[in-house]
């Protein structure tokens, strides 16, 4: 599960609830409904070859009676994690990647898109070497 969500981007309840109806894996698509979808907007998913490994392995372990795509034992998964600021640090541009996660604010991507001190003092060594760069 946290593979999935790890590529994806999706929203924890989005992917709980995942069912086996709304993946297609034939047509290289998981399409989410806007009923079930915290913005109200329906998405659909491209499935990329990580998350076909995923869902592969799901199905190897799909329990015929059960229509989601994630549980252990039989039981719903209940714990989690964000993916914006991963795929921001990947380079994807934070207007795919506000589309991808279902962000519909600046301020909720800003609230996934969290930056450390690290990340501070690189952007800092960047723009003195660029700045260095330009100078010579």
């Amino acid at each position: 599960m946290l593979d999935f969500a790890y590529y994806s981007g999706w929203r924890r309840n989005e992917i709980l609830e995942l069912t086996w109806d709304e993946v297609d894996l034939k047509g290289g698509v998981i399409r989410l409904t806007p009923r079930r979808s915290k913005t109200r907007t329906g998405r659909v998913l491209p499935i990329s070859p990580p998350l076909l490994r995923v869902l592969k392995r799901r199905r190897h372990l799909r329990q015929a009676e059960d229509p989601r795509v994630f549980f252990r034992d039989g039981i719903p998964v209940r714990q989690w994690r964000t993916a914006a600021r991963n795929l921001i640090r990947a380079g994807v541009p934070e207007r795919i990647d506000v589309r991808r996660t279902g962000h519909k604010t600046r301020a909720v991507f800003d609230r996934y898109n969290i930056v450390n001190e690290q990340e501070l003092l690189m952007a800092g060594e960047r723009l003195a070497a660029c700045i260095a760069k330009r100078g010579s």
